[in-house]
């Protein structure tokens, strides 16, 4: 029986769902997290063979002895995964010094998690990317826009999603931006006006892959968070054959086997140094599937179940769960404090028949994702348009 370790199991909310496809095909699935056993969701639970408590995962020792139990009870290890981009390293870690051999460790950290490194395996993948300097002094970044030309985007060589990202349009707010720099490297890219095509796909051990869909997000993240505003993505029908090209030659040149992974494109509104309007140039891999509920929504979008197919790569490799009739999954994630033409119930009573979910974001995802959030299906690009327009429709006052 194969040993599966699974850090942080209980967030987000969601993944319980892929430990409990793991326990139904056979594997040991061993939790270790940081929240207190008798508040995991009892369906997480169920699908655990058993759960490690620690004070912090941030604490390396405790978290090595809890793998170290786990190995003295079940024998050897077989997969240690979170599926976390916050806990990759870890993962990683964990994988090196257990000599697991299933996934990333600690000598791929680099390549797959600073966003300077990645740039020479879009190269090999020949996928153009944004012109770059590391933001190492006002004088070397002035260097650099005088190419370039502002605005110009700066963003932690390794970090998580748009958190502590800006947009830089003047000499005034660069030394502004160095002034108050958190002690952290920084890499500085010429701005790209375009929308973010994203290639999410499971691909086996042997990097190819057995499921492949996409979400398109018209407004910039960074955005959303910088000026706390709604957010707005949507799973597409069909994955565009030119986001599939590059995804696949991505997963090619950075050598990805037996992951779930989340590829972030540009695709160029406007005709500018980089190409023309409508191509697809990199922005930035991450090696483990698209954040909070967008799972739940692949498989809305894919009449699937994306959970099976990720514990079936584990498992066997391959898959036989099938993908039905395809819809374009919209997210729309309302933020709190701002005053909504119609209200939620208005809202629920109109797209009843699209709905697949009403909930709360959890608050450590609130800020690129708003506060609370509906999901909901559609046949046509039109209806869904019609849909965010309801949603995110604001009173004016």
């Amino acid at each position: 029986m194969k040993n599966f370790v699974f850090i942080s199991p209980n967030f987000p909310t969601n993944y319980w769902k892929f430990c409990k496809e793991l326990r139904g095909n056979g594997l040991n699935v061993l939790g270790v997290g940081d929240c207190p056993y008798d508040e995991l969701n009892p369906e997480l639970k169920l699908s655990l063979t058993e759960y490690y408590r620690v004070n912090s995962l941030e604490n390396y020792d405790e978290v090595y002895r809890a793998v170290a139990l786990f190995a003295f009870k079940y024998g050897r290890i077989d997969f240690i995964e979170s599926n976390n981009e916050y806990w990759l390293e870890l993962d990683a870690k964990l994988r090196t010094d257990f000599n697991v051999c299933s996934g990333f460790k600690e000598e791929d950290m680099a390549r797959v998690k600073h966003k300077s490194k990645m740039k020479e395996y879009y190269k090999k993948a020949c996928v153009v990317t944004a012109r770059y300097c590391m933001a190492t002094s006002v004088e070397e970044c002035k260097k650099f826009i005088a190419k370039v030309g502002y605005p110009v985007i700066v963003k932690p060589d390794n970090g998580v999603g748009a958190n502590d990202t800006y947009k830089l349009s003047s000499d005034e707010e660069l030394k502004k931006f160095f002034n108050e720099k958190p002690p952290v490297e920084y890499i500085m890219e010429e701005f790209v006006e375009a929308e973010v095509n994203s290639y999410d796909a499971i691909i086996n051990s042997k990097g190819e892959p057995i499921f492949e869909t996409g979400n398109v997000t018209p407004m910039s993240i960074m955005d959303i968070v910088n000026t706390n505003g709604n957010s707005i993505y949507y799973i597409v029908n069909e994955l565009a054959p030119d986001v599939k090209d590059a995804g696949r030659r991505t997963v090619k040149a950075f050598g990805v086997k037996s992951r779930f992974v989340h590829f972030e494109f540009f695709r160029l509104t406007k005709d500018q140094y980089l190409g023309k309007k409508g191509d697809v140039i990199a922005l930035e891999v991450n090696m483990r599937p698209c954040g909070g509920f967008s799972p739940d929504m692949m498989n809305y979008a894919n009449s699937t179940d994306v959970y099976k197919i990720w514990a079936d790569m584990i498992a066997y490799d391959s898959t036989l769960v099938p993908t039905g009739e395809k819809f374009y999954c919209a997210y729309a994630g309302r933020r709190d404090g701002k005053q909504f033409e119609y209200s939620g119930e208005d809202i629920e009573r109109k797209y009843a028949a699209n709905l697949k979910a009403v909930d709360r974001i959890p608050d450590a995802l609130a800020a690129a994702m708003g506060n609370t959030m509906y999901l909901a299906n559609f046949k046509t690009k039109e209806e869904m348009n019609a849909f965010y327009k309801d949603v995110l429709l604001t009173k004016e006052i």
